[in-house]
């Protein structure tokens, strides 16, 4: 037979392309087309090919074969090892809360990276001074929804809790913008006797026991209200008539661990406002106080700006003047407590107010002593005033 014979017995194309085309019929020729390729490329391949298709080794159960079938048999095997591998741990019970202290950061630009500012400020017997406070307060230019304020209130006789209260409600009552975002009111009594006459707040021999338990209401205050979320913490007494508006933006400009401003205040005689200076406790320390310091008992708590102990150290409210530049720094080796600007991370690390004699100082001194003492910078601003009520004391403590 030859070609166009056979030819001629041929189905006509269209005839076989409409046959191919059925559905049962292609897929029945798809399949046999890949069991053709892959036949092919099996017995064509080389032996570790050959392994795609067939398990390799001896045809046989593994407890039957020979030491020798074995190791040919387990020899081509290259089995991946990872160490100490694991898993991501997801922990769902609301009873483990989880703090990330290195995302809070305390920069020059606090308003801008939304850094919480905790304000804390000790209370005793001060219900005349809190309309002023929180007059001040509300005008703080920085943003209030970053600020939080605690108080304590303790060894009060007066109407400081109520007063207290009522402000705070009245302010955070408020739909302008001056509401805080969050406020905290501890209560904690010392056994306080000493009254608030300016003898016994500021005369020598009440300054070891008051500073000491102001040491101790501060400490309360701290471990009561500080929260991992805040950044900076501004201690600043309540009896406060006047400072700038900028102060916690200015103050964070710094970029310093604790900084405090010069602290003086207004008395006028004869129509002219005297300028008074009010905070001794802000000074650098002489060899003169370095000696004294020396011949007293460890437990002895010194007094600055008394008599009775002369240290010839340098206060940094003799210097200064709030016309010139605002910015200049001073370092500083004892700090008062009137307005206080601390990295929290200061006090997370363990730096607060000694309630005893640290390097013979107490309280807001010995804080500065002790953050010193661990390598952090105390630093002050003697062009920055901020304005104590007139407390009426007599010259010459100074």
């Amino acid at each position: 037979m030859d070609w166009k014979a056979a030819r001629s017995r041929l189905p006509p194309v269209r005839t076989v392309w409409a046959t191919l085309l059925k559905t049962r019929i292609a897929i029945i020729a798809v399949t046999a087309i890949i069991i053709l390729i892959v036949v092919w490329d099996g017995y064509r391949g080389t032996a570790n090919e050959w392994q795609r298709f067939y398990c390799f080794g001896p045809d046989k159960s593994p407890v039957d074969m020979s030491s020798n079938e074995h190791a040919q048999w387990t020899s081509h095997l290259q089995t991946p090892v990872i160490f100490n591998h694991h898993h991501p741990v997801e922990i769902n019970a609301s009873v483990v809360q989880h703090v990330d202290l290195n995302k809070v950061k305390s920069t020059v630009k606090a308003a801008a990276n939304e850094e919480r500012v905790l304000i804390l400020t000790p209370l005793r017997n001060a219900a005349f001074y809190l309309e002023k406070h929180f007059d001040l307060l509300s005008q703080l230019t920085y943003p209030h929804h970053l600020i939080d304020l605690a108080f304590l209130v303790g060894d009060s006789n007066d109407d400081t809790m109520a007063v207290l209260s009522m402000e705070l409600e009245r302010v955070q009552a408020r739909t302008d913008g001056v509401a805080f975002h969050s406020t905290m009111i501890v209560e904690k009594d010392f056994g306080v006797t000493l009254g608030q006459g300016v003898e016994d707040r500021h005369g020598f021999k009440a300054q070891g026991p008051r500073r000491k338990a102001m040491g101790k209401a501060r400490n309360f205050l701290l471990s009561a209200a500080l929260k991992p979320e805040h950044s900076w913490v501004y201690w600043r007494d309540v009896d406060i008539v006047d400072s700038p508006a900028e102060i916690i933006e200015d103050f964070a400009n710094h970029d310093r661990d604790i900084l405090v401003p010069n602290v003086w205040f207004h008395r006028y005689k004869d129509g002219r406002d005297i300028e008074g200076r009010f905070d001794y406790n802000s000074w650098v320390e002489s060899d003169k106080g370095r000696k004294l310091s020396a011949t007293l008992d460890r437990d002895v708590i010194l007094a600055e700006g008394y008599k009775e102990y002369a240290t010839g150290r340098d206060h940094m409210a003799r210097k200064g003047d709030w016309r010139d530049n605002k910015d200049i720094e001073i370092e500083l080796d004892g700090i008062g407590g009137v307005s206080i600007f601390v990295k929290a991370d200061v006090h997370r690390a363990g730096i607060n107010f000694p309630c005893y004699a640290f390097e013979n100082q107490a309280e807001t001194e010995g804080f500065a002593k002790m953050a010193k003492r661990a390598g952090y910078g105390v630093f002050g601003l003697p062009n920055y005033v901020v304005w104590h009520i007139d407390t009426d004391e007599k010259p010459g403590n100074a």
